[in-house]
């Protein structure tokens, strides 16, 4: 068994422009978390992260990508909205990553076409890839 690392040995939330950090998902794998939170950081240009984000919700269970924009009105705060894009839910039992997506009533589905996989790259690559609308619009 690997020895688990402090926090000062992981890359900063702020790099990663992710709130959460990778040690907080005690039942999915840190190096997956880590790779979701940095495509997730590179999805956005430095220069436009002031007006859009994309970020990770991280729970024991699933990483929850999500779209973050800023408030509109000044009488709405300082709360960024939060639109979730997909889910990446991981089977520890069988080690495999499935895609979901999110139905209009917010309820999450598996993601059909595309099947579950050992690699979360595989699931970061088909949603890089903007194969299926269902995702970005």
């Amino acid at each position: 068994m690997l020895p688990r690392r402090s926090r000062a040995d992981l890359p900063s939330a702020e790099v990663l422009d992710c709130d959460h950090d990778p040690m907080s998902a005690a039942g999915l794998p840190d190096v997956d978390v880590a790779r979701v939170q940095r495509w997730c950081a590179s999805q956005v240009p430095e220069h436009l992260r002031s007006e859009i984000r994309v970020e990770c919700d991280v729970t024991p269970r699933h990483l929850t990508i999500c779209e973050c924009r800023p408030p509109w009105a000044d009488d709405l705060g300082s709360d960024w909205t939060r639109f979730p894009i997909a889910r990446l839910h991981y089977t520890k039992t069988t080690g495999l990553w499935a895609l979901y997506w999110r139905d209009r009533n917010l309820k999450y589905h598996r993601y059909q076409p595309l099947e579950p996989s050992p690699q979360i790259q595989d699931l970061l690559d088909y949603l890089d890839s903007g194969a299926d609308p269902i995702f970005w619009g």
